[in-house]
């Protein structure tokens, strides 16, 4: 059988638009501005239910019953305790970066080891559920307790008691969060949760097709998911409102960035054609402040949205999920530095249960190439011979 490259199929420029699998897990339909869990609407779910019960949904695919939320909410509580072996090593590794990402990828490597995780091809079903559960439950404490060694403060450990967003903010901050505060985030980590095959999901999938352990393929997943075109910058964000200072200002701001090239941060998705959902349902939870920021934020937005409508005509170019999670989670307590953070202890949740749906695929991904360099074979010149 051939193998030359006229034999495969071309597909466009980073694959868009091209199918490659088939999921139960969910889709965005870019085109209308919609994007769901399963069967239900992702933004629904998350001004509806907590993370809990999202996760349970991903996970195990189907929304818990009252006595399955209750042991899956447990399991997760016990779960988030760091084993003592990792606590130990934390210091040392939050001494050689200062970015949580790192941390958490070199700590999830390590606790592959620790927690003793075979290749996903040898384990069955419930071995993997169970790692896949314990990295979800797991990485909100990893993240928690780097911020706090970054600052010269103690970790807080965790309390497997408390409901998952809850307790992560309290690790975070050292106090426990408001009603309104843990429920805000929580409503942004259920709506980040998964979001089709976007860079790092495909990449933990890559490797789960490998048949390699569990936390393989989320070691895999942080480094593409860490990259500055793919894992959003609510920070950024949040520093654009900061350089605007005042609504009368955002105008020529905006106008200043369009003519120098650059790209307005928190405007713009590569999938939706339309408003993000996400942008939308965020920006009714930030209303539920009383403060500046948020006025700021809603004039800001409306200003950007004419300008670039007037600059680029034909493009839809609204505010994405980074806008509105940045003035969400300040709002709420959080660090900048922890927005991307919080943005993986969500999606960690989606990595997983796509490494669970990948590992019952027995095909592994193997795309092809197109060569476009001098033609072969040529000689090898008699300067390269060895001496």
């Amino acid at each position: 059988m051939s193998t030359a490259t006229s034999d495969f199929i071309s597909v466009p420029p980073g694959l868009a638009r091209v199918v490659v699998t088939d999921t139960e897990l969910g889709d965005v339909r870019g085109d209308e501005g919609f994007f769901h869990y399963r069967q239900y609407s992702a933004t629904e779910l998350a001004e509806r239910v907590g993370f809990e019960e999202a996760a349970h949904l991903l996970v195990h695919g189907h929304l818990p019953r009252s006595g399955e939320l209750t042991a899956f909410s447990a399991e997760l509580g016990r779960l988030r305790v760091l084993p003592p072996a990792l606590a130990d090593l934390l210091p040392a590794i939050c001494a050689t970066s200062r970015d949580p990402l790192q941390v958490l990828r070199t700590t999830l490597s390590a606790w592959g080891g620790v927690a003793g995780l075979r290749p996903l091809y040898d384990g069955d079903e419930g071995e993997r559920l169970a790692a896949a559960l314990a990295a979800v439950a797991v990485t909100p404490t990893i993240l928690a307790a780097a911020h706090r060694l970054h600052a010269g403060l103690e970790p807080v450990a965790a309390d497997p008691g408390l409901a998952h967003t809850v307790d992560y903010l309290r690790m975070v901050t050292g106090r426990l969060p408001s009603e309104r505060d843990a429920r805000a985030v929580e409503q942004y980590l259920v709506a980040t949760m998964d979001h089709g095959f976007n860079a790092s999901t495909f990449t933990a999938r890559v490797v789960a097709s490998t048949g390699a352990d569990l936390a393989a393929c989320l070691v895999a997943a942080i480094g593409s998911f860490s990259g500055p075109r793919h894992g959003g910058a609510p920070s950024r964000a949040l520093e654009a409102l900061d350089d605007i200072g005042t609504l009368d200002r955002a105008d020529a701001w905006v106008r200043d960035r369009v003519a120098r090239g650059e790209r307005i941060m928190g405007f713009g998705h590569a999938v939706y054609r339309t408003r993000d959902p996400r942008s939308e349902m965020l920006k009714t939870t930030a209303r539920g402040w009383d403060d500046p920021l948020v006025e700021l934020a809603t004039g800001v937005e409306a200003a950007v949205e004419r300008a670039l409508a007037e600059l680029k005509p034909g493009r839809e170019l609204h505010a994405n999920v980074e806008f509105y999670a940045g003035v969400v989670m300040k709002l709420a307590g959080l660090d900048p530095a922890m927005f991307t953070p919080t943005f993986c202890v969500a999606r960690v949740v989606g990595w997983a249960a796509n490494v669970l749906e990948q590992s019952r695929d027995p095909k592994i991904i193997r795309p092809a190439a197109r060569y476009v360099g001098p033609p072969p074979p040529q000689p090898v010149p008699e300067s390269a011979a060895r001496r």
